[in-house]
């Protein structure tokens, strides 16, 4: 079973308890997760699986896009509901001022990661300094925000808060950017919650809890949730001919000759499949030929005795 499954990731669970758990209900050993979404966020966690978890870097560097609800007024520790409040302030801004001030934050944006974070330093993630009392000098990281859609605004009750849909870079906080666009108000703010509603071309509307996966394993569906390797890409397909197998194996360069074109076009990346139409990899390609840029394929299925010449 090698692929991709859109994971609802519900309230209450870590990234890593997810992966746990589909590790004890798959019976496979080889499963990682494509971002971390915090213990209180729900939604979206593209989790990969045998040959899959090659693309876990892949699809986590991808654009995101959440919904989120900014509670103002009140600053926290933590930067969301959650966390010790350190600030508490009335809210005296208008509509114009807020949606001039959220839009102000799309584009280019330095952001200081926050300390309650997943973020490594010297070997120590930041959380686990943050618990101990212990606060760290972060540098701020290039983030890019592409929109800010605000759904519904209240400024009129005890409770002011603002529901936005947020698409943006990888790397991206969204309760850093609630407390900043706080901070930019004047009144500051938190995160109230947070729904994670896309990563890549991986939607919440198609995403299975952990409970509808285990179903569909034991009924053996699994199979129809799992999105193959090579759906990932978007490159065109060749084929490339039986003869050159010891060649394709091997991992060498492939003369333009050794395969056929299964879809129309040119690119410089190519996606090669066997003559069986087994996915093998992603190839860079040029006048030199078929150049491995990486494998996905597992040589040990076939006799690596053969392949190799006897040796």
């Amino acid at each position: 079973m090698d692929g991709i499954i859109n994971v609802y990731k519900e309230k209450g669970f870590t990234s890593h308890d997810v992966v746990a758990k589909l590790r004890g209900i798959l019976h496979i050993k080889k499963i990682g997760h494509t971002g971390t979404l915090d213990p209180d966020a729900v939604g979206v966690l593209p989790v990969c699986i045998g040959k899959g978890t090659k693309l876990c870097d892949m699809i986590t560097d991808t654009d995101k896009t959440y919904e989120a609800v900014m509670l103002l007024g009140i600053s926290t520790d933590t930067q969301d509901i959650s966390g010790n409040v350190l600030s508490k302030k009335d809210v005296a801004v208008d509509e114009k001022t807020l949606i001039e001030t959220v839009d102000s934050f799309v584009g280019e944006y330095k952001q200081i990661p926050p300390m309650y974070s997943a973020i490594k330093v010297n070997g120590r993630k930041l959380y686990q300094l943050a618990r101990e009392g212990i606060e760290i000098e972060r540098s701020p990281r290039d983030v890019y925000i592409r929109s800010i859609h605000i759904n519904d605004m209240n400024l009129q009750d005890g409770e002011p808060s603002v529901t936005m849909t947020v698409s943006c870079s990888k790397g991206t906080y969204i309760r850093t950017l609630c407390n900043d666009i706080g901070e930019k108000l004047g009144c500051g703010a938190c995160m109230k919650s947070l729904s994670r509603t896309r990563v890549g071309r991986f939607y919440i509307d198609d995403s299975y809890t952990i409970n509808q996966i285990a179903a569909l394993n034991l009924k053996g569906e699994l199979s129809s949730i799992v999105a193959p390797v090579d759906s990932m890409f978007d490159y065109p397909r060749i084929q490339i001919n039986k003869e050159y197998d010891k060649m394709l194996y091997n991992g060498n360069l492939l003369p333009l000759s050794a395969g056929k074109a299964l879809d129309m076009g040119l690119a410089d990346m190519v996606r090669i499949y066997n003559e069986s139409g087994e996915f093998i990899g992603i190839y860079s390609m040029d006048d030199s030929g078929y150049k491995p840029v990486k494998i996905f394929f597992a040589v040990d299925a076939y006799n690596d005795k053969e392949l190799r010449g006897g040796v």
